[in-house]
């Protein structure tokens, strides 16, 4: 176990988390349970399954799981696999049309999880059994949430409901807080990364590195005009006082937003929704980042562009999409140099700036606060 004590002292004089915490497989499980499967984690975006029957098979750490728009249009996920022998329902991401059919012996779901048919398992041309109970053989079902069409799980289910743990960051928002129309195939940007989720995140949450990282950027939005985003124990991270709208050739930008206040004319605000949604908000457009852990060094980042209006002009989509990516790859370098810098023996976690490093000493003191909780209710239970 590791000690983190020195990681939940003031930014002043704490250290960074240890090593450990970025190339030990054990405490990569120990995260998974802590800060993945206890809390409200991002899975996708509701926009991949667009249309009612649209259903995604996904892999979360190692968890098989399935993304369904339902007949009722909510979208749910379940467990990936048939309630008879455990077999993978759906491989490749498809549309139900009628039911979700299990390939090994049959057993059909409707898209509300609910299981229909049993064919043959009474004996030869018998669909029922006194045996199995239909009803309580359902699809199994992962508490999730949808915000800002991000898909949260909860995959423990102790998590407490995602309006009291997400309330802050939801209040911080709430004039922003209007119907976002995805941008379609060329507003998605797919970003495989050598590294461990958590630097993704920690530089997500800080401006200090935009001089260096992003030249381009800090040409019209400077370092200066920058502030720190903090909110212990739910998000952290920045906002620019002179967000610069993108146009077309003719000059002409994105619709804005409706009912925004004024703030919003010249403001953004990136947030980092711990513990692996990286969320962005301007005037004309928003963003979404969910993080998918692959592995202990392997991140997938799953970029999506909103717009307040739907049928936004393609050229100037595409045109704002290589943009933003343009932006998020020139941070590649960053976090998988990071990650190589973590199997130095004698580095201690780094230091904070206690001026420009406050949100991510803030990610991670959230970090080591769920870890230590989760220790402490282990140890409870052992007693």
């Amino acid at each position: 176990m590791t000690d983190l004590s020195d990681v939940r002292r003031p930014v002043a004089t704490a250290l960074g988390l240890p090593n450990a915490h970025y190339i030990d497989p054990v405490i990569f499980d120990e995260e998974r349970q802590a800060l993945l499967f206890d809390q409200w984690a991002g899975l996708d975006v509701a926009a991949s399954v667009p249309e009612i029957g649209d259903a995604k098979p996904i892999s979360f750490l190692g968890m098989p799981l399935l993304l369904v728009r339902a007949r009722d249009d909510v979208v749910r996920v379940f467990q990936n696999i048939c309630r008879h022998r455990g077999m993978i329902l759906v491989e490749e991401a498809r549309k139900i049309e009628g039911a979700i059919r299990c390939p090994y012996h049959s057993w059909c779901y409707g898209t509300d999880g609910r299981l229909v048919s049993t064919p043959h398992v009474g004996g030869p041309g018998h669909n029922t059994h006194e045996a199995i109970d239909r009803a309580t053989l359902g699809l199994i079902e992962v508490r999730s949430h949808i915000w800002r069409d991000v898909v949260f799980i909860n995959v423990n289910g102790n998590a407490p409901e995602f309006e009291v743990a997400m309330a802050p960051a939801m209040q911080r928002w709430a004039d922003v807080e209007k119907p976002l129309y995805h941008g379609g195939f060329d507003s998605v940007i797919t970003l495989p990364v050598q590294t461990n989720w958590k630097l993704a995140v920690e530089n997500f949450c800080e401006s200090y590195h935009l001089p260096w990282v992003h030249p381009g950027l800090n040409s019209y939005s400077r370092l200066e005009d920058h502030y720190n985003i903090e909110e212990p124990g739910a998000f952290s991270g920045q906002g620019t006082l002179v967000y610069r709208q993108v146009t077309n050739e003719n000059g002409e930008p994105f619709p804005d937003f409706e009912g925004l206040s004024d703030k919003w004319d010249t403001a953004g605000e990136y947030l980092a929704i711990y513990p692996n949604v990286l969320l962005g908000v301007q005037r004309d457009h928003a963003f979404a980042i969910v993080l998918v852990p692959e592995a202990i060094d392997r991140t997938v980042e799953n970029i999506h562009l909103y717009y307040a209006q739907p049928g936004t002009d393609s050229g100037l989509r595409q045109r704002n999409t290589q943009l933003w990516k343009t932006v998020f790859e020139e941070d590649i370098f960053v976090v998988e140099g990071m990650q190589k810098g973590r199997h130095a023996p004698g580095f201690d976690g780094g230091k904070f700036s206690p001026a420009m490093d406050g949100p991510t000493h803030c990610f991670h003191d959230w970090v080591a606060s769920q870890i230590e909780a989760r220790r402490n209710r282990m140890a409870e239970a052992a007693e």
